[in-house]
């Protein structure tokens, strides 16, 4: 459903009188499914904050992810945007977001479908592109996510970004979204934090993260057990680890495999059993890294000559890159399974723990 927008349109956008969010919650018989760990923002003025949160709007182009019952999506019509594509998988939300689109003519663009799978690089007219190097292209991505879909949903974006696709061939494009509070603090958590994670390494070394602000669990319908983050990212001209994005993410995973352990416990899982030890002395030694340091602990710097030391050794090995320490794990547990139980080994806390 995406009615074209009229060319030459100036005059200051308004929206007409509508009902209220909660009336249109009755009028549909609409309720938060918690199989799709949905909840409402009813309070205009919580979502005009998190409108704010994304930058200047006029005449923007914006993607608001899972729109639900439209209380985001009046916030940015009223903020004077261009043009509004809106994506959402829950059928019973259409109706409502039709009212909305009828009600700002030739500015809604509605796609019922799911956004781990919508083809973004299509989603805007060419002549937003930017050069990466250049300022952010005028395109905002914006999104109260369900708390089921914000974890893989960053980290798919994260990777569009790492290769400048997806949403981000069009540049720098920037995204405002909501996270539970503990993702939000994994996600800007400085060294030494100990919601330092893998999550905080892969976002800060291709994006600035800024955590906006909070907004308490009772301000939705229904009420979550937590309390939502509102996360504000730009791309970097460039990235802080200057390698690829699988290579990245299996190193900064093998680190924090054992969270609690020293550092070098979690590095040995690069590597296959026959010659772990010497190879992880190597890389460890290559890339300057104390071994009795915590995963939380390690600085970007630290990270970047874990990557780049780990890369050097790929190229000289290149089946280093496809060892799979959880598939070793899997076939001496088939092994010991198939000397009878005499010989079947016990769970280790390795195996607990991954």
């Amino acid at each position: 459903f995406c009615p074209m927008a009229a060319p030459g349109k100036v005059a200051a956008f308004r929206l007409p009188p509508l009902p209220t969010i909660g009336e249109i919650i009755k009028l549909f018989r609409l309720k938060a499914l918690k199989q799709l760990s949905q909840n409402f923002l009813l309070d205009l003025r919580l979502t005009d904050k998190i409108v704010k949160q994304a930058g200047e709007l006029k005449n923007a182009h914006v993607c608001e992810v899972g729109p639900g019952p439209g209380g985001i999506t009046r916030s940015i019509l009223s903020a004077g945007v261009e043009q509004l594509l809106l994506i959402e998988k829950d059928a019973r939300f259409i109706p409502g977001l039709q009212m909305l689109s009828e009600a700002a003519p030739g500015k809604v663009c509605i796609v019922h479908g799911d956004i781990l799978t919508y083809k973004m690089e299509k989603a805007f007219p060419k002549h937003l592109k930017k050069n990466w190097e250049d300022e952010p292209p005028d395109i905002h991505i914006i999104g109260n996510l369900p708390f089921s879909v914000s974890t893989p949903l960053i980290i798919k974006w994260l990777e569009n970004v790492s290769k400048r696709d997806g949403p981000f061939t069009y540049g720098r494009t920037q995204m405002t979204l909501t996270f539970q509070k503990e993702v939000g603090e994994r996600l800007t958590a400085n060294p030494g934090s100990n919601q330092r994670s893998r999550l905080s390494i892969m976002a800060q070394h291709l994006c600035t993260v800024e955590n906006c602000f909070i907004i308490p669990g009772q301000a939705f319908v229904p009420k979550p057990q937590v309390d939502v983050a509102v996360v504000h990212f730009t791309p970097l001209v460039q990235p802080k680890i200057q390698q690829p994005f699988e290579l990245v993410e299996k190193v900064v995973r093998s680190v924090f495999q054992f969270r609690r352990k020293y550092c070098f416990r979690g590095i040995e899982t690069l590597f296959p059993e026959n010659g772990r030890l010497k190879r992880t002395e190597q890389l460890m030694m290559t890339a300057d890294v104390d071994p009795t340091l915590r995963p939380f602990q390690l600085s970007m710097s630290q990270f970047r000559n874990l990557c780049n030391a780990y890369r050097k050794m790929c190229d000289e090995d290149p089946s280093l890159f496809v060892f799979s320490y959880r598939e070793e794990l899997r076939q001496k547990k088939t092994t010991g399974s198939l000397l009878g139980s005499a010989g079947q080994p016990e769970q280790t806390e390795d195996e607990n723990q991954l």
